[in-house]
């Protein structure tokens, strides 16, 4: 295959987006704020409130890969730190040894017919443990999840599906939790984060130039780069590794998460190798460090000292630097600022290098071949 160039007037053409964007990623992220506002309906008309009636359960574990298993992720941080009980994800066909009865499980898997979810959601009713599952109706998570006497929550197939926009599978999780009391969600907390998706929507739209998108301005500092995405945060670091599987999934581009301060006593190194300076004299664009630092409104001072000195750090090496920040009260809100911007950057990605963003053929030729 031969290499493929970024031309950043891509990103104005509106013909050019139309033709090359196959299957609408683009009218897909633009739907955030409807898959947030529905999302929370159908959980809610799905009962799964009902799941407080047995009490408040011992530990929550989030069975799903990819954007199903963010979605689990997304739930941990959205609960933070002061949660009562752990929440964990796991990307597996095996449960931990140590889950049981007395903890529930939320299978997670847009199809309903994941691997690895359908395994560890019947592992989960063998071992008695309380089950919600979400996925699609008619498809085997369901009737593992009716049989059990568990919850259900159906998606919608949707356009893009979680490499779009992951959130009609990480808001029956948050309306759970909030039940269990687990979290601040009243009705006005989705709806202020579809509100800030809307805004983020009508800011990154196509036909806004990219002098003025944020959206196409990320992808323009993203290109011929290889992205170190840092979060302040455990909430900023869901949002960095989000915006990594998006940069994965539709641009087939490579990039590195991490969360400050771990990244400090490992991926900081990097400032000082190969990829750190641009060679002047190297034939074509190259694909140099650039560090993006994904910033939380409720950053511990000590991060926030990290953060400034490793930002300094990248600079006075020659790593270029782009900060983006979360906005908003709610922790959904801040979280939905930075997953929203971070899946346009991705997509514009794509299409500035002349990438359809919808077809994965390597993941789909993986699955084949591992259920030949």
């Amino acid at each position: 295959m031969p290499a493929l160039d970024f031309d950043p007037d891509r990103l104005d053409d509106q013909a050019y987006l139309d033709n090359t964007d196959s299957t609408g990623m683009l009218r897909a992220v633009a739907s955030s704020a409807a898959r947030v506002r529905v999302a929370h309906r159908t959980a809610v008309e799905s009962g799964v409130a009902a799941l407080a009636r047995d009490g408040r359960p011992r530990a929550i574990v989030v069975a799903g890969v990819g954007g199903s298993g963010i979605a689990g992720d997304m739930l941990a941080a959205i609960c933070g730190y002061g949660a009562p009980l752990p929440i964990m994800t796991v990307r597996s066909h095996r449960l931990p040894g140590w889950v049981g009865a007395a903890d529930l499980v939320m299978a997670v898997s847009p199809t309903g017919a994941g691997e690895e979810t359908v395994a560890a959601a019947a592992e989960a009713v063998r071992r008695g443990c309380n089950l919600l599952a979400v996925g699609r109706a008619g498809s085997p998570l369901e009737a593992i999840a009716r049989q059990a006497a568990g919850r259900f929550v159906p998606v919608t197939p949707q356009g893009g599906g979680p490499a779009a926009t992951p959130w009609e599978l990480a808001v029956p999780l948050m309306v759970a939790a909030s039940a269990l009391g687990l979290m601040r969600g009243e009705d006005d907390v989705y709806e202020a984060a579809a509100l800030r998706l809307e805004d983020i929507a009508h800011r990154c739209r196509p036909a806004s130039e990219s002098f003025i998108n944020p959206g196409k301005t990320l992808a323009m500092e993203l290109a011929d780069t290889v992205p170190m995405i840092w979060g302040t945060s455990p909430l900023a670091a869901v949002a960095a590794s989000r915006f990594v599987g998006g940069l994965n999934e539709n641009a087939r581009y490579p990039a590195i998460h991490g969360e400050i301060p771990e990244a400090g006593h490992n991926q900081v190194a990097a400032f000082d190798g190969p990829l750190a300076a641009k060679d002047i004299f190297a034939d074509g664009p190259g694909r140099t460090l650039r560090l993006f630092v994904l910033r939380d409104a409720e950053e511990d001072p000590r991060v926030a000292r990290r953060r400034e000195v490793s930002v300094r750090l990248a600079q006075d090496r020659g790593v270029p630097v782009s900060e983006l920040r979360a906005e908003g009260a709610h922790p959904l809100e801040r979280l939905a600022t930075l997953v929203g911007l971070g899946d346009y950057g991705s997509v514009y990605l794509a299409l500035g290098y002349g990438i359809d963003p919808a077809p994965m053929s390597a993941i789909g030729e993986l699955e084949a071949r591992v259920t030949q």
